[in-house]
């Protein structure tokens, strides 16, 4: 599973709506409305770099309002939730 963090700065009269529409992009599972230089935060979950790349130029920047973005590709996930177990209930690998 790759993890991406997608910074964006929005049209103001926007934010919400576009919150909205990230929301309902396959793979996008968090958007966060931030205070600083970044308007929101989407929080990215896909199996692979290239579905990164397809959900982030191919969907995310040609949502209305988009102004710009900055994508972080997360090495590895520190949480506390540990999310593969509590998700791979009974995968095997």
């Amino acid at each position: 599973m790759v993890h991406a963090i997608v910074l964006l700065e929005a049209e103001r009269h926007r934010i919400n709506d576009l919150a909205q529409e990230l929301l309902a992009l396959p793979g996008v599972a968090e958007v966060y409305s931030v205070a600083g230089p970044w308007d929101l935060v989407a929080m990215v979950r896909v199996p692979s770099n290239d579905e990164v790349a397809e959900l982030v130029t191919g969907r995310l920047l040609q949502l209305e309002g988009v102004r710009r973005s900055e994508t972080l590709i997360a090495f590895r996930t520190y949480s506390r939730h540990d999310l593969e177990r509590m998700f791979g209930v009974g995968l095997d690998a």
